[in-house]
């Protein structure tokens, strides 16, 4: 996912910075990037088929279906928190956060947390 920082001066590195100390909390730390057409490549990692087979198979569906649910609502609470982040930069900075995407950029203020997590599940894969 980018997030995509503009505004005046000042503003909008601190903007960054506060963004970046949001998802570093979360273990995601934040890379800057000079332009969006260099943050464009997949980030592949190598799959085992075979891992995933015994994975699948040695987790009751139940459990998997618990891990579901606690995933998307840990998800859910942070995207609220981007979501408030952005709107109090918008309104005390002038500045402005934007979800890019592959299709279209998106104001991050605007959005719900659950708009957020559907936006970013729904992005076609780069390549």
């Amino acid at each position: 996912m980018i997030i995509e920082i503009a505004g005046p001066g000042p503003g909008a590195e601190a903007a960054r910075e506060s963004i970046a100390a949001a998802t570093a909390s979360w273990g995601h730390p934040a890379e800057a990037v000079v332009s969006a057409a260099t943050a464009t490549g997949p980030d592949t990692k190598g799959v085992d088929p075979v891992a995933v087979v015994s994975l699948l198979l040695s987790i009751p569906s139940a459990v998997l279906a618990v891990a579901d649910i606690t995933d998307r609502i840990r998800k859910r609470r942070r995207a609220g928190e981007l979501i408030e982040r952005a709107r109090q930069l918008s309104a005390e900075q002038q500045t402005t956060a934007r979800l890019v995407r592959a299709d279209r950029s998106v104001d991050l203020a605007t959005l719900t947390p659950d708009q957020l997590l559907d936006l970013v599940a729904d992005e076609p894969p780069a390549g």
